[in-house]
């Protein structure tokens, strides 16, 4: 099973999401983590199930929130590069490798 390593800018992009749903309801900030992690855990025991997005990311959406986890996976790891909100500054990660 491969490794699952964190682009740096991850923990600010998730920690803003999670502060702005806490703020919209108690409990939504924590349901969105819970979901985030649930999906790290799938990304790692398939990482090669979800489709490519561009230039050999693979994007896995979430279900209950408006979010993708943009990766790229090897043989060794799994690289998230960006936690991107689906409606928003779609590119900005690119720039990530």
């Amino acid at each position: 099973m491969p490794n699952i390593i964190f682009h740096p800018d991850i923990e600010h992009e998730v920690k803003a999401s999670y502060t702005w749903y806490q703020n919209q309801t108690a409990g939504l900030g924590n349901d969105f983590l819970t979901e985030l992690e649930a999906a790290y855990e799938t990304i790692i025991e398939m990482p090669e199930t979800w489709p490519k997005f561009q230039s050999g990311f693979r994007r896995f959406l979430l279900s209950k929130f408006p979010f993708s986890v943009i990766y790229l996976p090897t043989p060794e790891t799994v690289f998230v590069v960006a936690i991107m909100h689906n409606s928003r500054k779609p590119g900005y990660w690119s720039e990530r490798t």
